[in-house]
């Protein structure tokens, strides 16, 4: 295989320790030190995408089940998290590769897809089909439902069979770090 680029797919508990750690190790450089452990973590326990290019881990994508709230129910969501290439790497199609892994598992599996991404990134998801939100966002946090402005520039949704109007509130679950 050596010379070779492959995209693989793996659930978290089917990934050994090491491939865990070069991952992480990945997002770490990937994200120039501002990955931290909360959004590594957002990542664990669904699936992921790995792009190796002769041995090497060169990229990184997961998508985790979550739920949000729209017009009065709650939506089963692939949240997209841990996008990130070696910047060696980058500008050879390794991120439209990764997308298109967590994409083919969203339409198979889930009511929609979601997104939280930077300014930067932007336009490979715009690319993609991924749309903004348009809408106010909020977290289901502890103390009750909480206004996310500071999100609201940020969130993307890919639609899949469900009718959206993303002018429309926005829900997330709660969880530690950033809700989004």
């Amino acid at each position: 295989m050596a010379g070779m680029t492959e995209v693989r797919i793996a659930h978290t508990a089917d990934l050994d320790a090491a491939t865990l750690a070069a991952a992480r190790g990945l997002l770490d450089e990937a994200f120039a030190g501002d990955f931290a452990d909360h959004d590594w973590d957002h990542g664990l326990g669904g699936v992921h995408a790995l792009v190796w290019s002769r041995g090497e881990l060169v990229g990184h994508a997961s998508v985790v089940q979550r739920r949000l709230l729209y017009g009065g129910r709650a939506l089963r969501a692939g949240y997209v998290e841990g996008v990130g290439v070696r910047p060696g790497h980058r500008g050879r199609g390794h991120g439209r590769s990764l997308m298109a892994a967590v994409e083919r598992v969203i339409r198979g599996a889930y009511e929609l897809g979601a997104l939280s991404t930077s300014e930067e990134a932007r336009g490979l998801y715009a690319a993609r089909g991924w749309l903004p939100w348009l809408g106010p966002t909020f977290a289901l946090t502890p103390m009750g439902i909480a206004r996310t402005e500071e999100d609201d520039d940020g969130v993307y949704v890919l639609p899949v069979g469900t009718d959206l109007d993303r002018t429309a509130e926005l829900v997330c679950d709660w969880r530690d770090g950033d809700v989004w």
